[in-house]
């Protein structure tokens, strides 16, 4: 079920002790079995059991009457499916009548295939709500969450504690998992915040290590468990004292919580501040004092009880059982490690750990923090020095608008997160604000490098700027931190809850009044800016400006309407974007600072004679003749021209998509589509109003198929749809109509969209249908990652990666490095000497002699296919002389780029004197 607000730090009544049976029962009144006789009567147990009421019972089996029809080959039994029909109507009417847990008991449902049959359930697209769905997407990242953040436990869990013959241990584990799961779920509003719920976790460990019997740990925190206490803890000096005041701050040791930090590669800094705030709220609303040694293990699952039935959620307790209803399928399980499975060596003998979700979010988080300046949240000497040299000076708008957006932003993240996580909002932004300072600079060095200018006074003092750099940076942040992410779609279309406890992208555009089409300038100069970012925060800032484009730009009151306006104001003659350039990769040399600036650049275009617009300086410098008597130049918008033609390659991208699916024995419908869809956009763009680009998409397609006589229906459009990446239902189901009024897309289409483009439309079965817009061309991304391999030229199958940072490769070694390095310095003569003789040589055996070792290791199996073949496994032979042969082609280009480069070099030398 949808988790309810609650008040996260206040103490559950002890006095209460519902069980699963009546945790509801006295909530609801008493189902009637008399009035469900024309009900199966499995069926009607099925809803006694789960305390529901009459109400939800006959929804319920409306509901499964209208679905089961369409079931056809569904292998589930009937039971399954009135256990997901219950779930659908108890979620969209929000009345507390079962967990997820029970109704998973009821039906016998691993929790991964209960959400998939829900699912299943939305035969005629309607049946499932859009509030069903988000409650369902929910409901799934919070058991990914928990369940990564429960294997992590069990592994950390073998290393502090020895196995005991009385179970002493494992009992010990559970109160631990259970307390966890209590502080969790008191401390979060957002449970599923995977960072912030692993450092509790390990606070949680911290303080069962400091209080648990040193034969019951291992060597590594027995030795810091003595330690601890050798000196009275804080607890027990509160016990000795009565105190009657609040307690005083927990007390944790250091030393033992570096090492849990240190072994799960965690930030110690961040673990204190969450110690210090949101766990020891958590332990003073316990009581701990009462407790000695450890909370009563009663106590505990009384009170996760209380939580747990509170939530309507997963029971979080049945992980450490191992219970079927939340185990991990197989597939599951070998997703969530990836490769390899098992800890394996490389060929140099170093450990490579399995990739888990929790030790790539640490190692993501490592990396930002290592790739900051560590001089602090100030402007680096430089930064400084570029703000002096403005005419008007921007250093103190800066500093008050970083204290005012910080105290905001802190603020906001706090309400949304959890009632104690504030400070993590104030972290959170102070790693924000060095990044945004580290960006500017390399911006503007960039800046002073094509311009030959160092004032950059009218950037600098430009307040959208400065705010959409610093959105920017924060929005790298919490990707990293994985608190910001596009699961849902960016949707918050759910519950008033959801949307309240949800940090994902445009919670920050929400947090500083800044607007989308504002923000989408600085994301391309960022991404070019800081060449430290991984592949997946660049892919997360890419979805970010295609959500900007496909919807939240064209919200009310966004300045891209009012650009749009001048434009048409200006010559609505002239296009957005010239035709002829559709089929031209994307190419562009605009920067953060023209796209700021623009329309304050001057432009090309040619006004009619009424315009009121003054010359510029470009059309004046001008011969006379190039200018007609009736012409001014007008400013053009570099940032709306660079907007639409991104607009137009989004566009045309996820179109070629849904004809692939729908469309493949009809090809040259695909064209006359995308011509409807781009004259849309271009000139009946008020359409897209608080709408989403993809509703005109589909509104287009049918609107073809159906003057061509291509019998497809809005069915199919909306089913080949859904498994399209990057969508979400909301966009079909929930549509703009009038002011206020939503409805499905087939309502838009034959309310408004046809109403709007009937002529046009008609047009397409004449006999002179309009001209054809040209094809996008289009490139997989706009940006380059820049640790991608580059090919060899002129080769098929030979790549060179880019020279890494040692920190982005933690299991590269000393010795793996040295192996290709070109374009810089290779050290000694003999390693040339060493790669020649491995070249010209045929024995296999010299490859060897790198390493420096005595015993030559196997080689390794490699596919270079050659004449289809796979020359390593034997199955052709010459494979040493081939081998060799792709060595010494290496060896070539290394040659030829080395000496490229020399050309280069000389000839930049001979231009500088």
């Amino acid at each position: 079920m949808p988790p309810k607000k609650r008040n996260s730090g206040t103490t559950q009544s002890k006095e209460q002790k519902p069980s699963s049976d009546s945790s509801f029962s006295d909530k609801n009144p008493e189902l009637s079995v008399k009035k469900h006789k024309d009900k199966d009567a499995e069926f009607v147990t099925l809803c006694k059991s789960l305390h529901v009421t009459d109400l939800v019972c006959d929804r319920t089996w409306t509901l499964w009457k209208t679905v089961q029809e369409s079931m056809d080959g569904a292998v589930d039994t009937q039971k399954r499916l009135w256990g997901a029909c219950l779930f659908v109507i108890v979620t969209d009417m929000d009345v507390a009548c079962f967990t997820v847990t029970q109704v998973l008991k009821a039906v016998n449902l691993n929790i991964k295939q209960f959400i998939e049959l829900v699912r299943k359930l939305d035969v005629n697209l309607d049946t499932i709500s859009t509030k069903v769905n988000s409650a369902l997407t929910r409901l799934e990242k919070k058991y990914d969450v928990m369940l990564a953040l429960y294997q992590r436990f069990e592994k950390t869990c073998k290393k502090i504690f020895a196995l005991t013959p009385n179970d002493k241990a494992k009992e010990t584990m559970r109160t631990c998992w259970t307390m966890f799961l209590l502080a969790k779920g008191r401390a979060l509003q957002m449970e599923d915040d995977l960072v912030i719920s692993f450092q509790l976790l390990l606070c949680t460990l911290e303080l069962f290590i400091k209080r648990c019997s040193p034969d019951l740990l291992q060597p590594l925190y027995k030795s810091a468990i003595s330690k601890v206490q050798s000196t009275p803890t804080r607890t027990s000096r509160r016990n000795q004292s009565k105190a009657k005041s609040r307690p005083a701050e927990p007390e944790f040791d250091v030393q033992l919580l570096e090492t849990l930090c240190k072994e799960n590669e965690c930030n110690l800094e961040e673990v204190k501040n969450v110690y210090q705030t949101s766990f020891s709220t958590f332990l003073d609303s316990m009581d701990l004092s009462r407790y000695p040694e450890f909370p009563q293990v009663t106590d505990v699952n009384q009170q996760y009880e209380e939580h747990h039935l509170k939530s309507r959620d997963i029971d979080g307790r049945l992980f450490f059982d191992g219970d079927e209803t939340v185990v991990a399928p197989k597939v599951e399980i070998s997703q969530a490690e990836r490769t390899p499975k098992k800890n394996q060596q490389d060929e140099d003998g170093v450990t490579i750990p399995p990739q888990t979700p929790i030790r790539a979010a640490m190692t993501s988080i490592r990396l930002l923090r290592g790739d900051l300046p560590s001089s602090g949240d100030q402007p680096s000497t430089n930064l400084a020095t570029y703000f002096k040299n403005c005419t008007v000076d921007p250093t103190q708008d800066v500093q008050k608008r970083l204290e005012t957006l910080g105290q905001v932003f802190s603020q906001k993240f706090g309400e949304a997160v959890g009632p104690h996580c504030v400070a993590y909002g104030r972290q959170r932004f102070t790693l924000g604000v060095r990044l945004y300072y580290k960006v500017m600079e390399a911006m503007l060095k960039s800046e002073e490098k094509r311009l030959s200018v160092q004032n950059f006074s009218k950037l600098l003092n430009d307040s959208t700027f400065h705010t959409s750099l610093l959105a920017c940076a924060l929005e790298v942040v919490m990707a990293t931190y994985e608190e910001s992410s596009f699961k849902n779609g960016g949707y918050n279309h759910g519950s008033g809850d959801q949307a309240e406890t949800d940090v994902c992208f445009p919670w920050i555009l929400n947090v500083f009044g800044l607007a989308a089409f504002d923000f989408y300038k600085v994301i391309e100069s960022f991404i070019k800016a800081e060449p430290i970012l991984s592949k997946d925060i660049i892919k997360h800032l890419e979805s970010c400006e295609n959500l900007i484009m496909e919807r939240i730009a064209w919200k009310t009151g966004s300045p891209l309407f009012e650009l749009l306006r001048h434009e048409l104001e200006g010559g609505a003659a002239e296009q957005l974007e010239t035709p002829a350039s559709f089929n031209q990769p994307l190419q562009h040399n605009h920067t953060a600072a023209d796209l700021y600036l623009s329309p304050m650049r001057p432009g090309t275009r040619v006004l009619p004679p009424e315009s009121p617009a003054a010359p510029t300086s470009q059309a004046s410098s001008q011969p006379s003749s190039q200018i007609p008597s009736q012409a001014q130049r007008h400013p053009k918008s570099n940032s709306l021209s660079l907007f639409y033609k991104k607009l137009y390659r989004l566009a045309y991208t996820r179109l070629k998509t849904l004809c692939s699916y729908l469309l493949s024995s009809h090809p040259e419908l695909e064209p006359i589509i995308w011509t409807l869809f781009q004259h849309t956009l271009q000139h009946e763009y008020e359409l897209m109003r608080d709408r989403h680009l993809d509703q005109l998409m589909m509104s287009a397609m049918y609107a073809i198929c159906k003057v061509k006589s291509v019998d497809l229906r809005f069915k199919s459009i909306v089913s080949a749809y859904k498994n399209m990446p990057n969508t979400n239902q909301e966009t079909f189901k929930h549509v703009l109509i009038t002011e206020g009024q939503y409805d499905s897309i087939i309502v838009f289409y034959n309310q408004v969209f046809m109403q709007k483009l009937k002529t046009n439309i008609l047009q397409y079965a004449s006999t002179r249908p309009p001209t054809l817009s040209p094809i996008p061309q289009i490139q997989r991304s706009p940006y380059k990652f820049q640790n991608s391999p580059l090919r060899v030229p002129g080769s098929n199958n030979v790549y060179i990666s880019p020279l890494k940072n040692s920190r982005m490769s933690p299991g590269m070694t000393p010795r793996s490095r040295m192996l290709v390095s070109i374009g810089e310095s290779f050290g000694l003569a003999n390693r040339f000497q060493r790669i020649n003789q491995m070249v010209s040589s045929s024995d296999r055996s010299h490859k060897r002699t790198l390493d420096f070792s005595s015993a030559p290791k196997p080689l390794k199996k490699l596919r270079f296919d050659v004449d289809g073949q796979d020359e390593a496994d034997g199955s052709k032979s010459g494979g040493d002389s081939t081998l060799i042969q792709k060595l010494a082609e290496m060896s070539s280009t290394r040659t030829r780029m080395q000496e490229q480069k020399m050309k280069e070099d000389a000839e930049l030398k001979k231009e500088t004197h």
